[in-house]
């Protein structure tokens, strides 16, 4: 499944002209096989066993350009990346977090983003950034 994700990201890339260097596609790879969020520095961690010289600003580099064009998403309240499930476009995001197990859930559901959009224009709220997070216990931790 790594495989078919690079050969899309490139794609779109290749069509978007942008430059998708060796060291985005590999942290690009290091996100596609990553279970759930990742901090910037455990995948630090991971890349330094392919480039020992790596360094904070190698990763956030790297991740800046993932995010700008919509491979991932950022988790801001636990400060970690997620891997985007339908990568390469801008759309509704929100964020289910599990506070014991950490895992987050990603939904996409235009339903509840034009509800906040309406509510926010309501206010005469321009929104910059539309990720909402909830936190809360996921069923797995519910039922063990």
């Amino acid at each position: 499944m790594p495989d078919l994700l690079m050969l899309r990201a490139q794609k779109i890339c290749a069509q978007k002209k942008l430059r998708f260097t060796p060291n985005r596609q590999y942290v690009f790879q290091l996100m596609a096989k990553q279970k759930g969020a990742i901090s910037a520095y455990d995948l630090l961690e991971k890349l330094k066993l392919h480039d020992t010289k790596a360094q904070p600003p190698t990763i956030y580099r790297a991740l800046d350009f993932l995010l700008e064009n919509h491979f991932i998403h950022r988790v801001e309240s636990i400060n970690a990346y997620l891997m985007c499930d339908h990568f390469g476009c801008e759309h509704p995001m929100q964020l289910l977090i599990c506070d014991q197990c950490k895992n987050v859930i990603a939904l996409s559901d235009p339903v509840i983003d034009d509800a906040f959009l309406a509510q926010a224009k309501q206010s005469g709220f321009k929104i910059a950034n539309k990720v909402l997070e909830a936190h809360g216990i996921c069923y797995n931790c519910l039922t063990h």
